[in-house]
């Protein structure tokens, strides 16, 4: 049998819907006894049964300053979202170079996202129970009679759940709707975004720890807070980050305005958060730490697994406008200004340090097509991020304006992103353009081949962001920038595949035009769908991009998909209100008024600067 042969009847045996009964089975019961084994221990510590938890925590909290039910917790969540982050980003990269899963347990990158949140899961439970003789915080929240949680033990907790609970929505999904080959899929937007909010649990669960004392007074290492507190926003930047994964792999399926977009809310949020909370040197702190896990990760991914490797923001340049612009305008007095002008620079001149890194690591970089609506974007993401940064940072630090303020700020931030996330999702396919394909064979076995492309009519597109070849899913990944030789007229500079399981098509993207043209796609019996062969000469009429790269979607009548999305939608917003309610709660009842004092720009750095 040959390999183009052994390929298709892989392909062929692959569920296009929901994974086989059993290993639906097999998962439910796994994460049903991991949480027996959670609420046991539970349970056990509770009840004073065992002290394996106030010991592991009393030795973690020694070491770091904190008491042990943040210490524990605070450990335990941050190695399982990078071990959730590291099979993420390889589940993505199998998806675009293998394609569809052959069964739920089938894909090892699975296993390390389910045990990474339920991690977090876990260390939110463990965060709410393990306070046994102290108040867990200024804030805390009472529970039963002897038992009150730390706030930001619930919230690390939900945003797990919440996280946790995307995973078998997502066969659920599937089973409905068909396979949706992307990473904003509605039950993929869950597992990242619970797992990305859960990091502002951990932020509050941290201030938490410290009592509403200023950190100096328990004597906690200036240098070991300032690593721990960077490791965080580190974190919180990586999780805004995962929402740019597809443009990470050059694979979008969005308009590329998008890009600039996202990168510049994380950095707004990420960055101003940081400088504002920890003062000198935090910005750039949280953005070594991206760099570091990021490139550690694409590493591991790329050398390690032998797969795609992921490319990433950079972030330096935004960092480093922070904190020049803190630098030359202290932030204490109008911390909320700052972040709108810190937004300002992040989405021009940060923006233009990303432009420039896209050339250097991305196939399909930033060019003169996205430049306007581009940084326009940019700019209002920025700002939005940097307002929301600000309100991070003072909630950490008890400092928040008066309700009305504050409620009026995160409202008005969330529509401008929702706005920009709905622009950047808008495009349009053209009824009259066609393409016509001189297919020239390099090699047969397996069939590769050089490719001419004529657009019809030719001033189809005027500056196009890209016009190009994607060919993925048949054991790798090809993204082929196509020269122009004239009119029109488009050449492939490298062959490109042409059988077995690849799936290849012509992509263009002109400002808010966006759509394709199938060159060759294998048949699919599990969809089903009929084979399109590659012939020299053959014309063909542009189409969605959807309708090929997400061939194995289904269409669902009587409004179900949209019903899904809406209740997928709500729960959303029902967690970011809940992240809001919990820093709230947290900045107004924080020690009887009490405040951490604001930020020195200059001058020494004293003992007791507790968020410096």
């Amino acid at each position: 049998m040959s390999t183009t042969t052994s390929a298709v009847l892989a392909a062929d045996s692959r569920p296009a819907g929901g994974a086989a009964l059993g290993e639906v089975a097999l998962a439910t019961g796994i994460g049903l006894l991991l949480t027996v084994v959670l609420l046991g221990l539970v349970f056990l510590h509770r009840t004073r049964r065992t002290t394996v938890l106030s010991r592991v925590g009393g030795r973690l909290g020694r070491a770091t300053g904190v008491p042990g039910w943040v210490a524990l917790p605070t450990i335990l969540t941050t190695v399982s979202l990078l071990v959730a982050l590291l099979g993420m980003l390889w589940d993505i990269s199998l998806h675009i170079g293998v394609g569809r899963d052959e069964g739920l347990l089938a894909n090892p990158a699975h296993h390390l996202i389910l045990f990474g949140l339920f991690g977090v899961f876990a260390a939110g439970v463990l965060a709410c129970a393990m306070p046994l003789d102290e108040e867990p915080g200024p804030a805390a929240v009472h529970f039963i009679r002897g038992w009150d949680v730390p706030v930001g033990g619930i919230l690390v907790g939900s945003a797990g759940f919440y996280a946790l609970l995307g995973f078998p929505l997502d066969d659920v999904w599937h089973r409905l709707f068909g396979q949706d080959v992307t990473l904003w899929g509605p039950t993929h937007l869950m597992l990242i975004t619970g797992a990305g909010l859960s990091i502002v649990g951990l932020l509050v669960l941290e201030m938490e720890g410290h009592g509403g004392r200023v950190d100096g007074e328990r004597e906690v290492g200036r240098i070991g807070r300032f690593l721990r507190r960077g490791s965080a926003m580190g974190g919180l930047l990586l999780g805004l980050s995962v929402f740019q994964g597809e443009y990470d792999f050059d694979v979008p399926q969005f308009r590329l305005v998008l890009e600039p977009f996202m990168i510049a809310g994380a950095a707004g949020l990420a960055l101003v958060a940081a400088r504002l909370w920890m003062g000198r040197g935090g910005a750039l702190m949280a953005a070594a730490f991206f760099l570091v896990v990021r490139g550690l990760i694409a590493l591991v991914v790329g050398v390690g697994f032998d797969e795609l490797t992921p490319t990433f923001p950079l972030y330096l340049g935004s960092a480093l406008l922070v904190e020049l612009l803190a630098l030359a305008w202290p932030p204490a007095r109008r911390p909320l200004l700052f972040g709108a002008v810190a937004g300002v620079l992040v989405g021009t001149l940060g923006t233009a340090t990303e432009w420039g890194w896209t050339h250097l690591v991305q196939t399909l970089s930033w060019n003169r097509d996205v430049l306007v609506e581009g940084t326009i974007t940019a700019v209002v993401a920025g700002v939005a991020g940097g307002l929301l940064g600000s309100l991070l940072a003072l909630g950490l630090r008890r400092r928040l304006p008066r309700p009305a303020v504050a409620r009026g700020v995160l409202l008005g931030c969330l529509v401008a992103l929702a706005a920009g996330v709905a622009n950047g999702l808008v495009a349009t396919v053209p009824d009259d353009v066609e393409a016509t394909f001189t297919i020239t064979d390099v090699t047969t076995e397996p069939r590769t081949a050089d490719i001419t492309v004529q657009l019809s009519p030719a001033d189809a597109v005027d500056d196009p962001a890209w016009v190009q070849i994607t060919a993925w899913q048949g054991q790798g990944l090809v993204v082929d920038d196509l020269e122009r030789i004239g009119p029109g007229r488009y050449r492939t500079t490298e062959p490109v595949p042409l059988d077995g399981t690849w799936k290849t098509l012509l992509r263009v993207h002109d400002g808010r035009e966006l759509y394709a043209v199938p060159i060759y796609l294998p048949a699919d019996e599990a969809i089903p769908a009929d084979a399109i062969p590659a012939d020299d000469g053959v014309t063909r009429a542009a189409i969605p991009e959807i309708d090929v790269l997400q061939r194995e979607l289904r269409e669902s009548g009587g409004g179900l998909w949209t019903l899904a999305n809406l209740v997928v939608l709500a729960c959303t917003l029902a967690l970011v209100a809940g992240i809001s309610w919990g820093v709230g709660r947290y900045s107004r009842r924080g020690s009887a008024g009490e405040r951490v004092p604001d930020v020195p720009v200059q001058g020494p750095v004293p003992s007791d600067a507790g968020a410096r």
